[in-house]
């Protein structure tokens, strides 16, 4: 397969764009959505963690299905893909917007009628990213390319999280709805005149595209995927503790969430140039290793925080987003590169996206479904004063990250840096 000249600005955002609605409603599901749930509607935290649990490890259990589905339809001709992502695009809008306007507010009725929207809005989103990401795979480069491509289409995800996290405070639900159905109709139309495949980069069979566990058979796949797990499930527990953290620990005015979302992924964003000059000069995995390190001291930094200490909280989101630049840029880069060097792109890139995405939901659902109950049986309960209860909270989104973000630095060093194994 060739490689693909060298993209214009033109052609890398048209590719990106779809990343800013993917982006703007994925914030709103994984990280207002439970809270919203709990303050709104009264759901316990134990259920409500128990039904994040469920719909999240089934939507992840079919992410590597329609992984397959999509190396299937890239046989077919990219035109065939579009199709397929354009009405997931449309099922996502719609379950996007009931799970926020349920008809139901109350009782088992509420909880049934989420768990179904649930499923709907994640399968449409899986199948939407999932095709986008193997796109950006299959138009080739080496890794300062494919970082380049991945930068873009996190940084305007960023974009789009920036909007999501300031939307609904300033504007409330009804306009976040409107402006993330404006932002996927841009989305779908930019990626659909984005540069295409080339003719060549679709070299698989009918066989080869129904591969569904071929991508376990590689040893650097496994290893990198266990890296990506540790670390993914290190940031998904401050992802969603963040708000019970602001307003219980910190006690912070309802006026300031924006601003340390805002800064957060801000500065995430920002922060894109650096990490790829620092792929320039060391490479994926030292860059990513760096990204952790800085993540693990600013949250151990972040457990000293108390009632009062809301603007230094700021200077935290923004380290912090620095860090998570690192974790945006780097793996998808490095598993790029990966299907590449093990001569699967064309063949079975859906299949290894398929599963990654598998694993990002996974991480999410732990996340979820382990910390909520973990942090009710403590104590704590969203508005809670009491010492052991807010330690606890301290623990589970300060300390136990930093545990895990460590775990994983040490399988990256040993699986990619020791051994010279990464690009």
């Amino acid at each position: 397969m060739r490689t693909a000249a060298t993209l214009t600005l033109a052609q890398a955002w048209r590719y990106g764009l779809m990343g800013l609605p993917l982006a703007f409603v994925a914030l709103p599901l994984y990280v207002l959505l439970p809270n919203h749930y709990a303050r709104e509607f009264g759901v316990p935290l134990a259920t409500l963690g128990a039904l994040l649990l469920a719909t999240r490890l089934a939507d992840a259990l079919i992410d590597p299905l329609l992984g397959r589905a999509s190396d299937s339809l890239y046989r077919r001709s990219p035109s065939a893909l579009l199709v397929w992502a354009a009405v997931a695009c449309v099922l996502m809008g719609v379950g996007f917007a009931l799970l926020f306007f349920p008809p139901l507010r109350s009782g088992n009725g509420l909880l049934i009628l989420s768990a179904v929207l649930l499923m709907l809005t994640y399968a449409s989103f899986s199948a939407v990213t999932l095709s986008h990401q193997a796109w950006g795979a299959l138009l080739g480069g080496d890794a300062l390319k494919q970082s380049r491509l991945v930068a873009w289409r996190e940084g305007l995800g960023l974009v789009g999280v920036l909007l999501a996290s300031v939307v609904p405070v300033l504007w409330g639900l009804e306009v976040m709805v409107v402006l993330f159905w404006l932002a996927l109709l841009l989305g779908g139309l930019a990626w659909r005149a984005a540069p295409r495949p080339a003719a060549d980069a679709i070299t698989g069979t009918a066989a080869e595209a129904g591969q569904l566990w071929q991508p376990w058979q590689r040893a650097p796949f496994r290893r990198l995927l266990a890296v990506f797990m540790l670390n993914g499930i290190a940031s998904a527990v401050p992802a969603t503790l963040v708000l019970f953290f602001v307003q219980d620990r910190l006690q912070a005015p309802a006026k300031m969430e924006p601003l340390f979302l805002g800064s957060y992924f801000l500065s995430a964003a920002l922060s894109m140039p650096l990490w790829l000059a620092v792929v320039r000069r060391f490479g994926l995995a030292p860059g990513w290793l760096a990204g952790m390190a800085l993540a693990v001291a600013v949250f151990i930094w972040a457990s000293l925080l108390g009632a009062g200490d809301a603007w230094w909280f700021i200077a935290i989101c923004v380290l912090s987003g620095a860090a998570l630049g690192a974790d945006l840029v780097m793996p998808g880069a490095m598993l790029a590169g990966l299907i590449a060097r093990a001569g699967d792109l064309g063949r079975t890139q859906g299949a290894y996206y398929g599963w990654w995405n598998f694993a990002t939901k996974l991480n999410l659902a732990l996340a979820a479904g382990l910390a909520l109950p973990l942090l009710g049986f403590y104590g704590y309960a969203p508005g809670a004063r009491e010492p052991q209860a807010l330690q606890a909270l301290t623990i589970a989104y300060c300390l136990l990250p930093c545990v895990l973000k460590l775990a994983a630095g040490g399988l990256l060093y040993s699986f990619f840096i020791h051994r010279k194994g990464s690009p």
